[in-house]
């Protein structure tokens, strides 16, 4: 593995969905008044946050020898490939990349954006990082909803129009439905190593049955709540309703272990889809 490719694989491209989903989707929804440079910082904001978790959790669990057999995709601290000090800059240079731009548009708009932005970076570390990471005692998915969900698309949509409004709230929640189905697929993957190494995510608490009942009710709340917005244009969403069933009657009929794996990728083109899909029934 080369240099270049060993950092990218690390960046966990699979995951990246849930960073440009709702940037897309709540720039649909500002309509007339979406600014181009202030959608692009705010792409820039979440992708270098998503990275900068991925590289961050890479760096943590790598640590504490909690990814030394996992099943997953690899990763660079456990694996050897990198040093763990490369991984733990590689997360602080995304980080840093992230408040840059968070920075730009909190002076176009309000700096109260660098109170909720250095909120985002402390739940990013946190998740496995620091004395007690929140990820380790099953709140990883309300984090998840919270900041790559309602967090990311109220303030894309707030950061191009300056209004907030009931609307983008609910609009959010798909976003973080399916950002959560992302983490809680590879929780499920990861559920019986993670038990044994006392890494206590919500999959882990839920047993086997109920984190596979979590994961499809995730992905069914997206488009009940599409739904929900009355947008007309929302029922395009029922168009990814396909690939939501074969992932849902996967999961449903006890896919293990490694079998799981090609599901995460799954996961994130469903959101992608789902999220394209959404954000052309909002503009049209």
């Amino acid at each position: 593995m080369t240099s270049v490719s060993k950092w990218v694989a690390g960046a966990r491209p699979r995951t990246l969905a849930a960073a440009i989903a709702p940037v897309m989707v709540a720039t649909a929804f500002a309509g007339s008044q979406w600014s181009p440079w202030r959608a692009l910082l705010a792409l820039i904001v979440s992708l270098a946050l998503q990275i900068g978790v991925n590289y961050a959790n890479d760096y943590s669990d790598g640590i504490r020898g909690t990814d030394d057999s996992r099943i997953g995709p690899m990763r660079l601290t456990a694996s050897g490939l990198a040093k763990p000090g490369a991984v733990k800059a590689a997360a602080a240079l995304s980080f840093l990349i992230a408040a840059c731009a968070g920075l730009a548009l909190a002076s176009l708009t309000t700096w109260w954006l660098i109170l909720i932005g250095a909120l985002a970076i402390n739940a990013a570390w946190g998740y496995t990082g620091g004395n007690s990471p929140y990820g380790y005692k099953g709140l990883g998915e309300v984090a998840v909803f919270l900041f790559f969900g309602v967090v990311a698309t109220v303030g894309s949509y707030f950061a191009q129009t300056e209004k907030i409004n009931l609307q983008i709230f609910i609009i959010s929640i798909p976003m973080g439905a399916l950002a959560c189905a992302i983490l809680a697929i590879n929780n499920l993957r990861d559920r019986a190593q993670d038990e044994i190494v006392g890494k206590k995510t919500l999959a882990v608490r839920l047993g086997d049955k109920g984190a596979r009942r979590l994961y499809i009710a995730l992905l069914l709340s997206a488009h009940l709540f599409a739904l929900f917005t009355f947008e007309p244009g929302a029922l395009l969403t029922l168009l990814a309703a396909p690939l939501t069933w074969n992932l849902a009657r996967g999961v449903k009929d006890g896919v293990q272990g490694a079998d799981l794996i090609p599901y995460l990728a799954k996961t994130g083109k469903l959101q992608l889809a789902f999220a394209l899909l959404f954000a052309l029934g909002l503009v049209i």
